[in-house]
């Protein structure tokens, strides 16, 4: 497991490097999905029961904190190739930030990339990190007004994960009230509630991640 320390690049460059980002993944044949989320709503969870349950695919995951290493040590000791980018207190990864990692990750030889963005709702989806797909994650315990506090992040995403489904019973959370008010921000988005810890949701979720992959590959 590596450990890179990155810095902000020029934010007028950023699209430039979204594009050379994105180029450089359709080549390689290889899907870079954006996964954002607010801390603790379980991207690394996640990650972990998709690498656990989708062992026919190569996976790569880039883990973006400000500090520590304990999500990438996680992901490494599940077997699937990690790095963790220290982001110097940036709020976010840009696309340089990103095509940086991938170097360090040699993302280029994998079948899914995960980018781990850093934690929180607003700067993460307001830079263009060059994935070719954008994922949130957002979970029972936060409460299903989410959408309404902060819709950039969830007009940039093709997905929603609502995550810790098995917590409904000690929240008043609504699923129907969370995806209808997605649904008004992005009417194209796709709502996944799931259960990482008990399974439940996670073969609808990645059926369809395998099927963005082979998306990708064709066009």
């Amino acid at each position: 497991m590596k450990v890179i320390s990155l810095n902000a690049t020029v934010t007028e460059s950023n699209d430039r490097d979204a594009a050379r980002v994105r180029a450089r993944m359709k080549k390689s044949g290889a899907l870079l999905i954006n996964l954002m989320s607010s801390p603790g709503a379980g991207k690394t969870t996640l990650l972990s029961r998709i690498i656990t349950d989708m062992r026919d695919e190569r996976i790569g995951v880039m883990e973006a904190d400000i500090d520590a290493t304990v999500d990438a040590e996680r992901i490494a000791a599940l077997g699937a190739k990690s790095i963790q980018a220290h982001t110097g207190g940036m709020c976010h990864m840009d696309a340089g930030m990103t095509e940086a990692a991938l170097d360090a990750l040699e993302g280029d030889e994998g079948d899914l990339i995960f980018l781990e963005n850093v934690g929180n709702l607003i700067c993460p989806a307001e830079y263009d990190t060059g994935a070719g797909l954008n994922m949130m994650i957002l979970s029972v315990p936060e409460g299903d007004d989410k959408p309404l506090k902060y819709p950039l992040m969830f007009k940039e995403s093709a997905a929603l994960v609502i995550s810790k489904l098995d917590a409904l019973p000690y929240f008043d959370f609504s699923v129907e009230k969370c995806s209808e008010r997605a649904k008004k921000l992005n009417p194209a988005i796709k709502i996944f509630p799931v259960s990482a810890k008990t399974g439940k949701g996670m073969e609808e979720l990645e059926n369809w991640l395998r099927e963005r992959l082979a998306d990708w590959r064709k066009n």
